[in-house]
């Protein structure tokens, strides 16, 4: 290959690896926001860095993650493998997990009760640790599908993870600090979780069909944010509506 074309492959692997691992991401971010402050950052790096270690100890056992593809048994006329499986479940979990943080979200809304925590840090990590492999068995088999050389893959993904590193704590603090975007983060997690379980069952979804709606209700919320801070009714009403729901206003 000539280094231009090398570039290109490299880049557009690239860019293709941080696009799937946003998914990844935006999930330890929220899962992040139910730790004590002190223990959030700490979640995810380690996260992440995991994701980095599963992906390259996957890319190790490339001719194995290769066999995932490869039928283990047939149900109602159809074949199912290794990478089905791991898809349909992983995809199962995410959908589970999104409505159950949902479900917290809209309760502590009426309720005005504390958000649910988890019991220790172990407990967070564990959860981070199987979307983690769910994510990573589908990078590195898009990896594989799109160049032949090893290297590029290994370069690809020590890149994406290092941009993902930077870009998590600036992501989570949105997320934090914007409450419609997290129930936006939430349902983009569960398209995330139907589009793996549809895959696992053999129908493949294309990804423009997911990131875009979901990129274009993205701008929709940022410039409805923008409107309603130039409002300044906007501004007093809300101000009271948040001082009579903390029992401060008249």
């Amino acid at each position: 290959m000539e280094l231009l074309d090398i570039l290109i492959a490299l880049l557009t692997l690239i860019t293709l690896e941080v696009v799937l691992g946003i998914d990844n991401v935006i999930f330890i971010s929220i899962l992040a926001d139910r730790l004590p402050e002190e223990q959030r950052d700490r979640l995810r790096r380690l996260g992440l860095a995991l994701a980095m270690v599963i992906r390259l100890g996957l890319l190790a056992l490339v001719a194995w993650i290769m066999k995932l593809d490869t039928d283990l048994f047939t149900l109602v006329g159809r074949g199912f493998s290794g990478k089905d499986i791991i898809l349909f479940l992983g995809g199962g979990f995410l959908l589970v997990k999104a409505t159950r943080e949902i479900y917290h979200m809209t309760e502590q809304a009426k309720q005005g009760a504390p958000a649910a925590s988890f019991r220790t840090f172990g407990a967070a990590l564990v959860q981070v640790l199987v979307l983690d492999v769910v994510f990573s068995v589908d990078s590195i088999i898009t990896a594989v599908g799109m160049v032949d050389e090893l290297w590029m893959m290994y370069v690809a993904v020590v890149v994406t993870v290092v941009i993902m590193l930077i870009a998590s704590k600036p992501i989570a603090t949105f997320i934090t600090d914007h409450p419609s975007f997290k129930v936006l983060a939430l349902a983009f997690l569960m398209v995330i979780g139907v589009a793996l379980v549809a895959e696992g069952m053999g129908q493949h979804l294309p990804k423009g069909y997911i990131y875009g709606p979901m990129a274009f209700a993205f701008f929709v919320d940022v410039l409805q944010m923008r409107v309603l801070r130039g409002d300044p009714k906007d501004k007093t009403g809300g101000r009271a509506a948040r001082q009579r729901s903390s029992g401060t206003g008249p």
